[in-house]
């Protein structure tokens, strides 16, 4: 970001206050990387968890929106918007958007949701005690990306190279793709990096690895390419390229396979936090969450339209086939 945009961003955010006149509905900054349109099965969950914990849309709670569009360098500026706007909880899903907010404020409590490593990119303490104004929840990736390249290998042992896609704007993608390397050479699989592009590039993207395809594609978690999960795994179709995540939610949406936590639940529980803060919780005391369960979905209609048998030992692990 250059001197002027930055020193614009800093004044916008010191101009806002936390005030809040008494019996007025707190307002919550939503600051996604992707649109409304892609980004409505989380922010539903994101409600639906609002109102398990009896925070009342438009009575106890205002949300105001933040959408970048995949674009991570909108995020200080709509930062500073959100601010102006006198948020009392600022919800984020990325960690450039973490860091855009944590920039923003050092006193307005920050809840991140679906955080890859956070400790590790430096935006909180420990997870027992984040420490400052940041909080919320980790999706711990890195731990199940092992057993993601165990069940690619079980679901298409003939795979000896995948591809990586993943997104060279978010820093901790770059380390879940060398640590996917690593995964991958235990079972003599190797890998070949695919920088994400968002829009009309993606399909050039596709169309340059096909010209030597791989036997796979691995897609890293990332809420700009979570967010384009649609248009991704419709490329993937159109080349009958097997596509594994990270995520539950691309199965669902037509890859072949997802294994991970679910990133809806991750946002429903986001407003257990939400509802902690609003009642007079620190931040910085509030243990970061991380998930207890992975769930294991896999897309036998994808299978079938690209002429992948899936072992019928795979299914049975599997928490949802979709036929």
């Amino acid at each position: 970001m250059n001197r002027l945009r930055r020193l614009l961003v800093l004044a916008l955010a010191l101009h806002a206050t936390v005030a809040r006149p008494q019996g007025t509905p707190a307002r919550i900054a939503y600051l996604n990387a992707g649109s409304a349109r892609s980004a409505t099965v989380f922010l539903d969950a994101f409600r639906q968890g609002l109102a398990e914990n009896g925070l009342v849309e438009d009575r106890d709670v205002v949300l105001d929106f933040g959408w970048a569009e995949g674009d991570y360098e909108r995020f200080p500026v709509l930062m500073a918007e959100l601010m102006q706007r006198q948020p009392s909880v600022i919800v984020v899903s990325t960690i450039a958007a973490v860091r855009a907010a944590q920039d923003a404020t050092k006193t307005l409590p920050i809840v991140m949701v679906a955080i890859n490593d956070p400790v590790g990119a430096g935006l909180i303490s420990s997870l027992s005690l984040p420490g400052g104004n940041t909080t919320g929840s980790a999706n711990m990736v890195e731990d199940v990306t092992p057993k993601l390249l165990e069940i690619l290998h079980l679901a298409i042992p003939r795979a000896t190279d995948i591809a990586v896609l993943f997104n060279p704007a978010n820093p901790g993608n770059r380390s879940l793709y060398q640590s996917t390397r690593s995964a991958a050479a235990r079972f003599g699989i190797k890998v070949r990096p695919v920088e994400f592009t968002a829009g009309e590039a993606l399909a050039g993207d596709f169309a340059t690895l096909m010209r030597q395809p791989p036997g796979g594609l691995l897609v890293v978690a990332d809420s700009a390419i979570v967010n384009q999960r649609d248009r991704i795994v419709a490329l993937a179709l159109q080349h009958r390229l097997p596509t594994m995540t990270h995520f539950s939610e691309f199965a669902a949406a037509g890859a072949l396979i997802g294994y991970g936590p679910s990133r809806r639940t991750l946002f429903r529980r986001a407003a257990i936090y939400v509802k902690k803060i609003l009642a007079g919780a620190k931040p910085a005391e509030l243990p970061v969450e991380q998930p207890t369960t992975f769930e294991l979905v896999i897309n036998l209609k994808t299978a079938k339209a690209i002429g992948i048998t899936i072992p019928r030992s795979l299914l049975l692990r599997a928490d949802e086939v979709i036929e």
